[in-house]
């Protein structure tokens, strides 16, 4: 990732009960992120879509899938689908692209991992 790349922000959704659950949003930069990688697991409170990129990027596929196998999210189809692609079943891919839209989709799939973890950040 570009240097000003890695300093996006990385907005994240997590829940704190306080008697009943409420939604809050926390922030960190995509650098942090990034260095969360070289951890044995995704920090504990990211959204539920940079976690399964999390897992793919540390070559966990069926974990980052399972993640996102049922999430009916535009978002959570972008990422399914970009899974679905690596995994080599394109046809499988594109039901999900077309489910999600292809505003992730790019060419060569690390640009991809990259262009959906950029459009993550920016939420």
């Amino acid at each position: 990732m570009a240097g000003s790349d890695l300093y996006h922000r990385v907005c994240v959704n997590f829940q704190l009960t306080t008697g009943r659950a409420r939604c809050y949003k926390r922030c960190m930069h995509a650098e942090q992120f990034l260095r969360s990688l070289g951890d044995t697991a995704p920090p504990a409170d990211i959204a539920v879509t940079l976690e399964a990129l999390w897992w793919d990027a540390k070559g966990d596929w069926g974990r980052a899938h399972g993640l996102v196998d049922e999430l009916e999210t535009p978002d959570g189809m972008a990422v399914h689908a970009y899974l679905h692609r690596k995994e080599g079943a394109d046809w499988n891919a594109e039901y999900w692209y077309k489910r999600s839209g292809k505003s992730y989709y790019r060419p060569a799939l690390e640009a991809e991992w990259n262009a959906l973890v950029e459009g993550l950040t920016e939420r």
